[in-house]
């Protein structure tokens, strides 16, 4: 069937097949714009005794149809398409992370040069990296070829060499792939699909090495010069064989791609689709994160570059004990204002993990789950600025000295001072129960600088506007602005260090509600309430020796949002700074506790 024009869409259904839960919801045109109106979820089917995806999905909109008072499935269980009406619906589309999502094994000859573009690639499209190999990664060939014999990912992306150098390294891969006979997840019936995006003079002694056991797709190089990189081809092809391959044999979603409207995209794809969209359209540079329990997903554009990572052992159940091990407790503990007995932390850890659906029952596990929220999100950003870098190995002139030296390693894209909008999604930022406390995890773990705007993902709909966002851009960008995002307000943070109450900044806030002149010292949280919706004209004035985004003790003006908390001067410094002392770290934290509102400390110890 047809697309509809743009303009003929009013009703818009849209599924996330989580691995978990299948979400629905309902975008509808309220007058002149778009609007999200009803939302269902039902567990995802993917698994037996069901083993069909599609009778989630349609649980999922029936209860979206039950709420908005429209039927949506006919008799036989299938979407009515087209709308009569309200009956059926003007376009259907989906994203999904069923069954373990995609899961891809990349190749390359550098492990810090090709490879990395090729993970990049991946990642972009949405997938989980199982391994990395490479032809300098010190493990010897039989290791690597049993490696990818065990691992039995959806598909492989081989890449390596500039178009019209050596061929010999890459065509080293294929002869790594080939004996190792690889078999996808899905069965031993289908061809492992493997993506070439490497040297094009190499392509054809590739095909040779590589036997009928695989279904070899070549694509252009991912990087056909060492000065630049080409992503767009391989990502493309990985999203095309994710629906011919990883999709099509997976229980229910023959149906299920029958049904979409639009090619079904992998869930971190169509979020990472979103955020571009949003940097793309408003000019700015963003970060978003997803916050799971086994794992988290960071976002970022800067500078109109898109990168995504996943921190595989960073999340708030599964994982929980890997990010105690990783960020250590005292760590976590300096976050926290009231004494804890570790042993007892301990206890709580181990409890999460063997039951991970469980949500904090007091007011001391709830500030101990955020602090530990902290240090996985401050973790997981560390990963991606190292991997969101400018491109490795390229030739850079720098002096006359070294003039040809080779760069060693990339600097990061990711620029706190340059970043305009950070947007948070996962349960334990998303269903915080006071908004401040999202606010003050985001502030604390990416230590934003200058003017920052945070905001959350209401009901992690993200997804879905992704991938609507390939069909109807106005439609997405509407309901991202007016449903999805929940605007928490602005951070206002100077850069730099100081002493002790010295002097920071200087501010002058004009408002319909809010008229303030101050001064913010050295040390200090200031909060001050800005209704959603209403912006004010800020002007900063700062000391000697910081920046707010327009050079070391150089004036600042422009308008700020606000949000469900307001505008938040933060005069803590950059970077964040504790005192060594257990008992005044405890005490400066309990100040910004405080002044951020962030918990009820008369309810500590009750349930």
């Amino acid at each position: 069937m047809p697309l509809p024009k743009p303009e003929n869409l009013e009703v818009i259904l849209a599924t996330d097949c989580g691995s978990t839960t299948t979400k629905a919801i309902l975008i509808e045109k309220v007058g002149n714009e778009y609007r999200q109106t009803f939302r269902g979820e039902a567990p995802t089917t993917v698994e037996e005794p069901a083993a069909d995806v599609t009778v989630g999905v349609v649980n999922a909109i029936t209860e979206v149809g039950e709420l908005a008072g429209r039927t949506f499935i006919d008799d036989n269980g299938e979407i009515i398409r087209p709308r009569n009406g309200n009956i059926g619906c003007d376009l259907y589309i989906s994203t999904s992370s069923a069954g373990g999502g995609l899961q891809m094994m990349v190749a390359g000859v550098v492990k810090q040069m090709t490879a990395a573009s090729a993970k990049r690639a991946a990642l972009g499209a949405g997938a989980i990296v199982m391994d990395v190999i490479a032809c300098n990664d010190n493990r010897p060939a039989h290791e690597q070829i049993q490696r990818i014999r065990e691992l039995r990912p959806d598909m492989i992306l081989i890449s390596g060499g500039t178009d019209g150098g050596t061929t010999m390294h890459v065509v080293q891969l294929a002869e790594l792939i080939a004996p190792a006979k690889p078999r996808p997840r899905f069965g031993g019936q289908f061809q492992m699909p493997v993506i070439y995006a490497g040297n094009k003079d190499a392509a054809g002694l590739v095909k040779e090495t590589l036997d009928d056991s695989v279904a070899l797709s070549i694509v252009e190089n991912i990087r056909p010069v060492l000065e630049q990189e080409n992503l767009g081809p391989a990502r493309d092809r990985i999203h095309d064989l994710f629906l011919e391959h990883v999709m099509a044999h997976a229980p229910g979603y023959e149906k299920l791609i029958k049904w979409a409207d639009a090619p079904i995209m992998p869930t971190p794809a169509a979020v990472g689709n979103i955020l571009q969209t949003i940097a793309e359209k408003q000019g700015i540079n963003a970060v978003g994160v997803d916050i799971g329990g086994a794992t988290t997903d960071m976002f970022s554009v800067f500078g109109g570059v898109f990168n995504r990572t996943v921190s595989a052992n960073l999340g708030m159940s599964y994982s929980i004990s890997n990010v105690c091990a990783e960020a250590t407790f005292s760590s976590i503990l300096r976050w926290v204002s009231i004494e804890m007995d570790e042993k007892d932390l301990r206890n709580r850890v181990k409890n999460k993990m063997i039951r991970p659906t469980t949500i904090p029952q007091t007011m001391e596990s709830l500030i101990f789950e955020q602090a530990v929220a902290r240090e996985a999100l401050r973790l997981a950003y560390i990963q991606h600025k190292e991997f969101a870098t400018t491109l490795k190995g390229v030739q850079q002139q720098r002096s006359v000295g070294d003039t040809f030296r080779q760069q060693a390693s990339g600097q990061t894209l990711v620029d706190n001072m340059a970043l305009d909008l950070i947007v948070g999604s996962g349960g334990v930022l998303s269903h915080a129960p006071q908004p401040q406390q999202t606010a003050a995890m985001m502030v604390d773990a990416f230590e934003p600088e200058g003017v920052t705007t945070l905001a959350k993902d209401s009901i992690f709909m993200m997804p879905h506007l992704g991938v609507l966002a390939q069909v109807h851009p106005q439609a997405a960008m509407e309901v991202f602005e007016r449903d999805c995002l929940i605007y928490l307000g602005t951070c206002i943070a100077p850069k730099g260090i100081g002493k002790e109450g010295q002097l920071c900044l200087k501010y002058n806030i004009k408002s319909t509600s809010l008229t303030k002149s101050g001064e913010l010292k050295f040390g200090e949280l200031q909060l001050f309430l800005l209704p959603d919706g209403e912006t004010a004209q800020l002007t900063l004035e700062p000391a000697r020796r910081f920046d707010v985004g327009a050079g070391t003790g150089k004036p600042w003006s422009g308008k700020v949002r606000g949000g469900t908390v307001g505008l938040i001067f933060d005069g803590r410094g950059r970077p964040l700074q504790f005192p060594s002392d257990p008992k005044q770290a405890r005490q400066r934290v309990q100040s910004w506790t405080d002044e951020m509102n962030l918990y009820d400390m008369k309810r500590v110890g009750q349930t």
